[in-house]
């Protein structure tokens, strides 16, 4: 049982593993592992399939694994489709994971490897921009002068980059470069800064090898950049002469160094414009003229005389050299011709000479001859020739005769210039006699015709000589003889002689006829006088009827008569009629001809020889004529017709009139009438088809549309010429003309060159009517209709007034805005084109130095990421850019236009401070509360309210002028008060001013800083301000009133200004007046600054007044105005009343001697007192002994006198124990002058008395300081007042009371 159980078991196992076997399904294969798909496919394009295999060929579903980013697939088919646009160049190998199941066991997963393949999406993109280059103008041609780089980041040969030159600005240069495959721009032709152009635009295109993109399987794309190539200037051109060749004119005797002409060269390498220097190459006339190398100045080196030249015109060779280097190591230079004639003065008088074939030479005697009763003729064998050895209007002079033959003869010429023959001429033939005298003397006086005193006297002794002075007579004047009309040769008309006074003529005469016209026809016998017929066939009647030759009988001596022949011809009948013309009349058809001819007969009109018969000789139309035989009138016999000739004779007829006169034997002649029958326009014109069709495109100006064919029927030109014209509509539109169209004409039809039809408009369809005509207006008509046949022909329009702005300093690539072409066709591709810019910087327009934007192919106008852009460089680009269909057929299809880009400006600069100058002078004394002391000019480079400037000073140091001291802070004592409004050169003005009254003791300069303020931006700036301290006051005493001075101060200033080369600053005029004396003293208190900040004080300003040289100039006007003296300070210095001396001198005698006396006195005992002082203070400071003194004891109240023994008032050195202080020479001028000694001090003082310190003068406050140099001045006044008042310096202490 249990067996049978485990056997039961078993069975049921084995059919369950068969069961499960039956039911078993297979897992579905995916068999795709690698596609190839082009990146062009766009979003959306199936790309590739799934292929998988199931064997139980259950439904299977497909799917991408994390929803892949570039595909998506379709469940049910297992297309695989673009999700997102692929790019090789990114990712050129994608792995998709897909997925498929067959809904019974799990998703089957494979990942497929997605090969991109390249499509030609990239164009070649410009590396290293922008492409600057600059070049020498020697550049080699076939250098490399630039390399560009392109890169195209496609595959294979859409990867492949090429190089092309598009364009090249200016469009001259378009052969001068040239560009290889791998980017290397060639030089073609030679550069030349001066005569092409200095700049090139080249732009270059970089092309790849094309490659499929979309649906063209070869497309190429392009892209373009340019190339700025700058081309420099080096040396490589010799000088030019503006002003050379030339020629100038000098006068002879010229001084030395008189400028004759300026000679002018240039460097025509204008980029480097070297200095030139002038020399004289070569001259034909040595050390005559030299020439500044400088300024090229040409002057004369010598005085010259022209008549000792070699050569009246001096050719200098001017040389012009560079002082730099060329390019060939070498100065370059180049020479000219100048020409320089030399002008003549009149310095000679006219001279007499006499001249053979070889040579002349000077003489005033003269020797010749002539014979009696000579008319007009001149003496000959003279040889007399005058010379000028001027030139021109001063070689001119002037002859006449004096003597005592004068009367007889005459000089020839009577004027002349340079040098010329003289001639005496016979001017009485009844006073030339040999018979009377044999030997005739005459002076010619030759005179300067400028110039009286240039006078030349020649004596002429002239020999008569004896000559036959009879002629030969004939017996009447005129003979009347004939003959017979083609008589024979030899024929005797007649025999004429003649007689002659003269002895020696016996037997001599001979015979002769004239004029030699009359020799082919008549002749006569040398010895007898027989007149003969030469050629009688010569003589006819009708030719000529008579001859008048003249008998001409000439003696041995070549004497002559002679006698008027009338040789009558008698006529015989031998002509025969002729036609005075040829005859040719128009007459019109439908007209009635009348022609008159006319012959004429030579013969004798007196006899039947000359009547004339007419007659017309038969041809083909002479029928229809007649002709009068008498009087020679042809008529027709009816109305002429024109349609009746022959065509081809084109309405000529040809009749032949003959002419037969009534002699024996009869003679004729003939003639050819020619009648034109002019046609008259009677036919109308008639088309030779009905009606008419053409087509015509559209857009094509003038365009030829077709022609209509007319006819007429008359036969002249004129009258079946025909013309077309357009009636009705259609006349603003085509134009019609007239051509010949073998036997008629053709109306050609186009299109108005000033029109352009368009298909796009309503009108595509044209009837016209074009009319024929002819010159008299009759006419037909026919129609013609014109259909218009439409192309792409309208060029895009590019936005008019675009304006953009961006803001100055704006990052790279900045997007400024975009240009929105149109196009009115219906199809078309717009792309964009940059073309220039032109940028306004400082006021004007110019081209852009640099590129600020950039414009690419859809429009777009964006900042360049090469150059900054900066308002306050420019504030507005103009760009210029041409909008471009792609898709035009016909006409341009580019449009150009401006678009405006403002640039924004922003605070970005600070001031900048204009330096008004180095420092400023303060006169101390003279500054105030707000009073100004300087200047401050400050600009900002922004605009609008960024440039607005304010001032403020921020610290003030004063430093004083004694060596060692630092500058020390004083306060702000200075404040900056801004002038709202700028300048007109846009500057602000800043007025720098004293916040208190300033130390006039301080010497130094303050050091105020001042900082010009923009917003949150800011300069400062440091100003010196030196001071000028009350020391350097000076005093000028004037003997005026302080009206006077005051209304003569500008002059007085004047004066001390130029005499002191100082600024002039006056303080104070005052008024003070002296007690004793009671004279009104006016004293002017003055600064005397110079600009660099140093003064004058009264010691410098006296020295400068008592020069000699100012003195002369100034001094006198000053001393005019009442100037007297110069003190230190303001005092009240006493001044020396002359005029009491004046007032004592009118006293007699006596009082004077006793004046003197007295005066004397007082001076001896105070000079002696002062002088026992000046010892006891040299005593006392012998006692003193420092380290310091050198020389020798100081002596109290001298300025400078330190030597042992010296006298303080005259520097001497003298002896104590001797001298008793009666010097002769002391004055009590003198002594009080120096008096500084003066003062209460017991004498009978023991030594032992303290050393004291005794005060100068200088320093007593009761006493006024005389400078020395007033003394010297008064000394010098002293000296001079026997000649001219002088600047003194009046002693304050010497007056009347002294006396």
């Amino acid at each position: 049982m249990e067996t049978k159980d485990r056997r039961m078991k078993s069975l049921l196992l084995l059919l369950l593993v068969l069961f499960s076997t039956c039911y078993c399904q297979n897992v579905p294969v995916i068999n795709t592992a690698v596609v190839h798909v082009r990146e062009d496919l766009p979003k959306g394009e199936f790309a590739f399939k799934i292929d998988a295999f199931d064997a139980d060929s259950d439904p299977l579903t497909y799917g991408v694994k994390d929803n892949n980013y570039h595909f998506r697939v379709s469940k049910t088919t297992g297309d695989v489709y673009i999700n997102n646009t692929l790019n090789r160049e990114v990712q050129n190998i994608i792995s998709v994971e897909v997925t498929v199941s067959d809904g019974v066991y799990a998703e089957t997963m494979k990942t497929i490897s997605v090969i991109v393949e390249d499509a030609n999406d990239n164009a070649p993109e410009f590396k290293n921009t922008p492409y600057n280059k600059k070049v020498p103008e020697n550049t080699p041609v076939h250098s490399t002068i630039l390399t560009v780089l392109a890169i195209d980041l496609d595959d294979g040969p859409a990867g492949h980059v090429s190089y092309s030159i598009h364009e090249v600005q200016p469009t001259d240069g378009a052969r001068m470069f040239s560009i290889s495959n791998e980017g290397h721009i060639k030089l073609n032709e030679p550069l030349n800064f001066t005569d092409k152009s200095a700049f090139y635009q080249i732009i270059i295109i970089a092309t790849d090898g094309g490659g499929p993109l979309y649906d063209n399987p070869h497309y190429v794309q392009s892209s373009n950049t340019t190339a700025f190539i700058t081309v420099v200037d080096v040396p490589d051109l010799d000088p030019q002469f503006l002003n050379l060749p030339n020629m100038v004119t000098v006068n002879e005797n010229s001084s030395v160094g008189t400028s004759v002409f300026k000679v002018q060269a240039r460097d025509p390498d204008t980029g480097i414009n070297d200095i030139i220097w002038y020399s004289i190459a070569d001259t034909n006339e040595p050390d005559l003229f030299q020439i500044n190398e400088n300024d090229g100045v040409v002057s004369i080196k010598t005085v010259f005389d022209r008549e000792a030249l070699l050569h009246n015109v001096v050719q200098l060779m001017v040389k012009a050299t560079e002082t730099k280097l060329n390019v060939d190591n070498n100065y370059a230079h180049t020479t000219a011709k100048l020409d320089i004639t030399i002008g003549d003065l009149n310095d000679n008088a006219p001279l007499f000479n006499e001249c053979t074939e070889d040579q002349c030479f000077e003489t005033n005697t003269f020797t010749g001859s002539i014979n009696e009763h000579s008319v007009g003729l001149s003496v000959t064998g003279l040889n007399m020739r005058v010379k000028d050895k001027d030139l021109g209007e001063n070689s001119r002079f002037n002859l006449h005769l004096e003597g005592p033959d004068q009367d007889a003869f005459s000089v020839s010429p009577v004027s002349g210039s340079l040098e010329s023959n003289v001639l005496i001429q016979v001017k009485n033939p009844n006073a030339v006699d040999y018979e009377k005298t044999k030997t005739m003397t005459v002076k010619v006086i030759a005179t300067d015709a400028s110039i009286d005193s240039f006078v030349s006297t020649a004596t002429v002794t002239i020999q008569i000589m004896d000559i036959n002075d009879n002629f030969p007579q004939f017996e009447k004047k005129v003979y009347e003889l004939s003959v017979h009309e083609k008589c024979p040769n030899g024929t005797i008309v007649s025999t004429v002689t003649a007689t002659d006074e003269d002895a020696l003529d016996d037997g001599l005469l001979t015979y002769k006829l004239l004029p030699e016209s009359m020799l082919p026809f008549f002749n006569v016998f040398l010895e007898n006088g027989t007149i003969f017929v030469q050629n009688g066939d010569l003589l006819d009647w009708g030719r000529r009827a008579s001859y008048s030759p003249t008998l001409q009988a000439q003696d041995s001596e070549g004497n002559t008569g002679s006698a008027v022949l009338e040789i009558s011809i008698i006529d015989i009948n031998n002509k025969e009629p002729q036609f005075l013309r040829d005859y040719k009349v128009f007459i019109e058809e439908n007209n009635e001809l009348q022609l008159q001819v006319e012959a004429t007969d030579a013969d004798d009109p007196e006899t039947i020889n000359s009547k004339i018969q007419y007659s017309i000789v038969d041809s083909t139309y002479s029928t229809n004529f007649t002709v009068d035989p008498d009087t020679g009138m042809i008529r027709s016999t009816g109305i002429l017709d024109r349609e009746a000739i022959n065509p081809d004779l084109r309405g000529v007829i040809t009749l032949n009139v003959t002419a037969t006169d009534m002699g024996v034997p009869p003679l004729s002649s003939w003639v050819k009438a020619i009648i034109n029958v002019d046609d008259v326009n009677d036919n109308t014109p008639y088309y030779l088809d009905p009606d008419y069709i053409f087509h015509v495109n559209e857009s094509e100006k003038g365009i030829f549309v077709g022609f209509v064919q007319a006819r007429d029927a008359d036969q002249t030109e004129y009258n079946n010429r025909t013309s077309f014209r357009f009636t009705g509509s259609g006349q603003s539109t085509f134009l019609c003309g007239s051509a010949s169209d073998g036997d008629g004409y053709k109306g050609i039809i186009t299109v108005d060159p000033a029109v352009e039809l368009d298909y796009e408009s309503e009108r595509k369809s044209y009837t016209l009517t074009v009319e024929a005509a002819d010159l008299a207006q009759h006419s037909a008509t026919v129609t013609v209709r014109v259909d218009v046949v439409d192309i792409n022909d309208t060029p895009p329009i590019f936005p008019v007034g675009l304006t953009m702005s961006v803001v100055e300093n704006s990052p790279p690539m900045t997007v400024v805005g975009q240009i929105n072409g149109t196009d009115l066709d219906g199809s078309y591709l717009l792309i964009y084109e940059f073309v220039s810019t032109q940028c306004h910087c400082a006021g004007a327009w110019e081209p852009c130095a640099n590129e600020w934007f950039l414009l690419d192919a859809l429009g777009v106008v964006r900042t360049s990421p090469d150059h900054i852009i900066d308002h306050e460089e420019c504030d507005r680009v103009d760009l210029t850019a041409r909008v471009v269909d792609l898709y035009t057929q016909k006409g341009g299809n580019s449009t150009q236009g401006v678009v405006t880009i403002n640039i924004v400006d922003v605070n970005d600069n600070a001031p900048e401070f204009i330096p008004v100058q180095e420092f400023f002078v303060l006169l101390a004394e003279n500054i105030e509360l707000e009073s100004s002391v300087a200047d401050v000019r400050a600009q900002d480079k922004d605009s609008g309210e960024n440039k607005n400037v304010t001032f403020k000073v921020t610290g003030v140091d004063f430093a004083s002028s004694t060596a060692g001291d630092k500058p020390n802070p004083v306060g702000l004592i200075f404040f900056a008060e801004t002038i709202k409004q700028p300048d007109a050169n846009e500057n602000y003005n800043g007025i720098i001013r004293s916040l208190q009254t300033l130390d006039s003791d301080k010497k130094g300069k303050y050091l105020v800083k001042v900082m010009a303020i923009n917003g949150e931006l800011s300069t400062e700036e440091t100003l010196e301000l030196i001071t000028v301290d009350k020391s350097f006051r000076v005093s000028l005493r004037f003997d005026s009133t302080v009206a006077e001075v005051n209304k003569n101060l500008p002059e007085i200033r004047s004066s001390l200004t130029g005499a002191t080369k100082a600024k002039v600053d006056i303080v104070k005029v005052l008024s003070e007046t002296e007690n004793v004396q009671r004279k009104t003293v006016t004293l002017v208190e003055a600064y005397f600054v110079f600009p660099n900040g140093t003064a004058l004080d009264s010691e410098s300003v006296g020295k400068i007044l008592n020069s000699q040289e100012v003195y002369e100039e100034y001094g006198v006007i000053l001393q005019q105005y009442g100037l007297r003296g110069i003190l230190k300070s303001t005092f009240e210095p006493p001044e020396n009343r002359t005029e009491l001396f004046i007032m004592i001198g009118l006293v007699g005698g006596l009082v004077i001697v006793l004046a003197v006396t007295v005066t004397s006195l007082v001076c001896i005992k105070t000079n002696y007192k002062r002088k026992l002082k000046a010892a006891k203070a040299m005593n006392s400071a012998a006692l003193v002994s420092t380290e310091s003194q050198k020389a020798g004891p100081v002596v109290p109240g001298t300025n400078m006198y330190t030597r042992e023994g010296a006298n303080p008032v005259l520097n001497l050195n003298f002896d104590t124990s001797t001298d008793l202080g009666f010097n002769e020479e002391t004055s009590c001028a003198d002594q009080e002058s120096l008096n500084s000694l003066d003062y209460n001090m017991d004498m009978t003082d023991k030594d032992n008395m303290p050393v004291m310190v005794i005060q100068e003068e200088q320093e007593r406050g009761d006493s006024p300081h005389i400078e020395p140099l007033g003394a010297a001045l008064a000394q010098r006044g002293q000296k001079k007042s026997s000649e001219s008042p002088g600047i003194t310096i009046a002693n304050p202490l010497f007056s009347s009371v002294d006396l």
